[in-house]
């Protein structure tokens, strides 16, 4: 039974949350433990079922998903997945620095839903790689500009993790970073793993963000 996904669903629109039901309900490893149609329902449930994941729309009324988002992650109520038409390069960013796991565009497959589903429930971020970089690096494109000391904890990173750092910054998947540095992924994930100890960052997502904030990677680089 603990190997079972709890899936909390929150949606303004019907049908949204219907359609996202449907394709997750038929998979052994996932129960849906409800549905909420704004952030504060989103709350409340999720003091009820203690779900794994949760799906969060953003633009709903009472409360958006941003700050549902941020009440979630401060207590611990699962790890929130955005899923979004991506028409506010804002929302998202503001969604990320709020605790959420990563993002998932509405207009995914189905495949890539529940991908994004045991990602999340596994403790993976999720960053879709056509996305990662329009958002972070819009964002944080001002202030990766000034010229300012790096960070002092970057100096407790080998050359090899700073090396994957740059490349999770650049929305590298485990596989494809073990691919470009010829290792193995087991060593590649221990790697990440490191990154995100010394660096006391709790996903890729805030890697992400971290090292473009640190200027590590531009938003100008291909």
């Amino acid at each position: 039974m603990s190997d079972v996904l709890r899936v909390l669903l929150v949606d303004d629109h019907a049908m949204v949350r219907s359609g996202f039901a449907m394709v997750l309900s038929v998979e052994d490893d996932i129960e849906v433990v409800g549905q909420a149609a704004d952030g504060l329902d989103a709350i409340e449930l999720a003091r009820r079922t203690r779900p794994d994941v949760v799906l969060m729309d953003v633009q709903m009324p009472r409360m958006d998903g941003i700050e549902a988002t941020r009440h979630l992650v401060a207590d611990d109520l699962g790890h929130v997945v955005i899923v979004t038409t991506f028409d506010r390069d804002d929302y998202l960013f503001d969604a990320l620095q709020a605790g959420a796991s990563g993002f998932l565009l509405k207009n995914a497959g189905p495949e890539q839903l529940l991908d994004a589903v045991r990602a999340a429930g596994r403790g993976h971020a999720l960053l879709a790689p056509e996305v990662t970089r329009r958002v972070i690096g819009r964002m944080a494109g001002e202030d990766a500009a000034v010229d300012r000391p790096e960070p002092a904890e970057l100096a407790h990173l080998t050359a090899r993790e700073r090396e994957v750092l740059v490349m999770l910054a650049r929305g590298l998947s485990n596989g494809e970073i073990a691919a470009e540095l010829v290792l193995g992924e087991a060593t590649v994930k221990t790697h990440v793993s490191n990154v995100l100890a010394k660096l006391h960052l709790r996903d890729r997502v805030q890697a992400v963000i971290y090292a473009y904030e640190a200027g590590l990677v531009l938003p100008t680089e291909d």
